[in-house]
C-alpha cells in the first residue's frame, strides 16, 4: 500500500501538470506559453523521478526542459515580438479547436480503458533495468527507438537554420 504523502504529492504533480498544460496553450503571450511549457515539463520529471526512473527525469530535464525550451525561446525572440499579444480566435476557429480537442479526448480516453483492459489479465510487470532500457531507446532492432530519435534530431537542425534564415532576413 502506498503512503499518503505519496498519494499527495502524486495529485500535486498532476495538477501541476494539467494547469501549467492549460495555461500553455491559452494564454495570448508566447513567452509565457514558453515559461508554462517549462513548468511542465519539470513536472513530468518529478513523475518519472516518482517512479524511481532516475535516468528518465534527469533525461527529462537536461534535454526537454533544458534543451527544447531554450530553443523555443530563442527562436521567440528571432522570429517574433516576445512582448506582442497574439490575435485573438475567430469562432469558427475555437468551434474546430473545441471539436478537436473533443475528438482527441475521445480517442486517448478510448485507448487508455482498452489498453487498461488488455493489462488487467496479464500479471504485473517488473521495472526494466537501465541496460534494458537504453536498448530499447537507442537500438535499431523492432520495436526499438533510434529512428525516431535521429529523425527528431535533424528536425531541430532544421528549425535552427530555419531561425536563422529568418533572422538574417530582418
Amino acid at each position: 500500500m502506498e503512503s499518503v504523502g505519496s498519494i499527495i504529492l502524486y495529485l500535486i504533480v498532476a495538477l501541476s501538470m494539467i494547469v501549467f498544460s492549460v495555461m500553455a496553450v491559452t494564454t495570448r503571450k508566447i513567452l509565457r506559453a514558453a515559461t508554462y511549457l517549462l513548468f511542465t515539463l519539470f513536472a513530468a520529471a518529478v513523475a518519472y523521478f516518482m517512479l524511481d526512473y532516475e535516468f528518465l527525469g534527469a533525461v527529462q530535464i537536461a534535454v526537454y526542459a533544458g534543451g527544447i525550451v531554450v530553443l523555443f525561446v530563442f527562436a521567440i525572440l528571432l522570429t517574433s515580438r516576445p512582448g506582442d499579444n497574439t490575435e485573438r480566435l475567430t469562432s469558427k476557429s475555437r468551434v474546430l479547436g473545441a471539436l478537436a480537442a473533443v475528438a482527441t479526448l475521445l480517442i486517448a480516453g478510448y485507448a487508455l480503458v482498452s489498453r487498461c483492459m488488455v493489462f488487467a489479465s496479464k500479471p504485473a510487470m517488473e521495472a526494466p533495468d537501465m541496460e534494458a532500457l537504453g536498448t530499447a531507446l537507442l537500438g535499431t532492432g523492432a520495436g526499438q527507438y533510434l529512428l525516431p530519435f535521429e529523425a527528431v534530431s535533424v528536425l531541430l537542425l532544421a528549425c535552427i537554420i530555419g531561425g536563422v534564415v529568418v533572422a538574417r532576413k530582418r
